[in-house]
């Protein structure tokens, strides 16, 4: 079973969240209400997807059990389930956060991001 899921998010909002105690989400995620999250597989293909645009991001990883109440696993891109967070993500859920960035070949994961 994922033990982990990732949130991907703008450096600055996520050390915001680191100040404040929890993350409440970005634009597109108050829009669809809720925050939208991946599992490690789906990382790569949610960067190509939904971050052409950005050179810099950070990445959060989330342990699951610690928010299990507010995850649903509901189908999105290509019909494929994804975890979906209904509510604030509390601070104390946050395991680590990854700042990566994009050149022309592509985002560059740490070995610990990469599936």
């Amino acid at each position: 079973m994922t033990q982990h899921i990732y949130r991907i998010a703008a450096p600055e909002a996520l050390a915001a969240a680191s100040l404040a105690g929890a993350y409440t989400g970005e634009a597109h995620d108050k829009a669809d209400g809720f925050i939208h999250a991946s599992t490690l597989a789906q990382l790569e293909g949610t960067l190509t997807a939904h971050y052409g645009d950005a050179e810099r991001l950070a990445v959060a990883v989330i342990k699951l059990d610690a928010i299990a109440d507010l995850v649903r696993w509901e189908a999105s891109r290509g019909g494929e389930d994804f975890p979906h967070i209904y509510g604030d993500l509390p601070w104390s859920a946050v395991e680590a956060v990854h700042l990566i960035k994009r050149d022309e070949e592509g985002w560059r994961l740490p070995a610990e991001l990469s599936a």
